[in-house]
């Protein structure tokens, strides 16, 4: 009954806190003139929409975390297994901040994202280990290894997040189901840290989706996707030490979605001859608002229902082992590259479709940019 509490108390201080400040989010981001302005590169086509609406999430993040600090047993250790959370995720904060007001170049945000993994691997969230599931025999990394597949995930789901965020709820909504699937599991390994912020970073989602939700009211902005995509790649790491490298997988699953679509446009432009960095219009939500021709919900609940869809394999991955997991694993790649191929996330052409009220069409990699102006650096 008093864990029951706790979670509860932690979650819903999260998602009022997120809820209550959005409006006064929205004003603040209107007055320092941190505002959506269209181009041809945008699917939005609203002026005057008011950014940063990832402040709202972030403070409600941090209020669910004062709380559980409170009424957390000591054990938990959620002081310590927070602080890469609060450390980083206000350095991507800022970070978002200023970008959804200037807009900076490549190198700017990609030095702030390598120090943010930095931060996070300093306080032992890292990758530095992965044993074989047939064996059991464990596999340590060098400590240059470690740094480097360390760093390599922060930032690749970080800008994985970052990418999606191109539709009205579309971050917002998709982060919250992956939140929760990486506290349920978190929850079976005993990890309470995990738990405790997984709550409030979900509790934040959900608070601030109903104002993001379309036709959405206040964009998330790169003030929210690199702090939200920072937070779930350090909450996906966290659940990660002493796993299997099957069990590995399990964020690896949770987060399919915006992973592949990063993927598929990194190959996407690499088989055209484009530039790796340079934006296109034929991401996953792209092609969905033109199958259902402009209309931002079917679209967005799409992509939600694929990514539950995901995170329901992943939770069941954990009680895999052996042989067993390496055929489902199989299993599960050749159903999505089948369901990628009908669903033509796979192609290289144009879809054309229709420019409805969403979001900017957020930048894949640290070298893409979300500038106002459309330009790039």
């Amino acid at each position: 009954m008093r864990d029951a509490l706790w979670a509860l108390a932690t979650f819903a201080a999260a998602l009022a806190a997120a809820a209550a400040v959005t409006p006064l989010v929205a004003r603040l981001a209107l007055a320092l003139g941190v505002i959506d302005r269209p181009n041809e590169r945008k699917v939005s086509l609203r002026s005057r929409m008011p950014l940063m609406g990832g402040l709202s999430v972030a403070l409600g993040f941090w209020v669910g975390i004062s709380v559980a600090l409170q009424l957390t047993p000591s054990e938990f250790g959620v002081a310590r297994g927070v602080d890469p959370l609060l450390v980083g995720g206000l350095m991507m904060l800022g970070l978002g901040a200023l970008d959804d007001r200037w807009g900076l170049s490549a190198w700017p945000k990609l030095t702030v994202q390598l120090a943010a993994a930095a931060v996070a691997i300093s306080n032992g969230t890292e990758i530095d280990h992965l044993t074989n599931p047939l064996t059991g025999e464990i596999q340590t990394f060098a400590p240059w290894l470690t740094w480097v597949a360390t760093t390599v995930w922060i930032v690749v789901v970080t800008n994985s997040i970052n990418l999606i965020d191109g539709l009205d709820g579309l971050c917002t909504g998709v982060s919250a189901i992956i939140t929760l699937a990486l506290t349920a599991v978190a929850y079976q390994a005993g990890h309470m840290a995990v738990v405790v912020a997984g709550l409030a970073l979900a509790g934040a989602l959900l608070g601030f989706l109903p104002w993001n939700f379309p036709p959405a009211r206040i964009f998330v902005g790169d003030t929210g996707a690199l702090f939200i995509g920072y937070s779930l790649a350090i909450l996906s790491l966290e659940g990660y030490q002493r796993a299997t490298v099957i069990t590995f997988l399990m964020p690896l699953l949770a987060l399919a979605v915006p992973l592949l679509d990063t993927t598929l446009s990194v190959l996407r432009r690499l088989r055209s001859g484009k530039g790796v960095m340079q934006a296109d219009r034929l991401h996953m939500h792209h092609r969905l608002l033109h199958e259902y021709h402009g209309d931002h919900r079917p679209a967005v609940l799409s992509l939600y229902g694929l990514t539950a869809c995901f995170c329901l394999i992943a939770i069941s991955f954990t009680r895999l082992e052996g042989a067993t997991s390496l055929v489902f694993l199989v299993v599960v790649v050749l159903l999505t590259i089948r369901i990628l191929r009908n669903l033509g996330f796979a192609s290289i052409a144009e879809t054309g479709g229709p420019a409805g009220a969403g979001e900017s069409d957020a930048p894949a990699t640290a070298g893409e940019t979300s500038r106002e102006d459309g330009e790039k650096p």
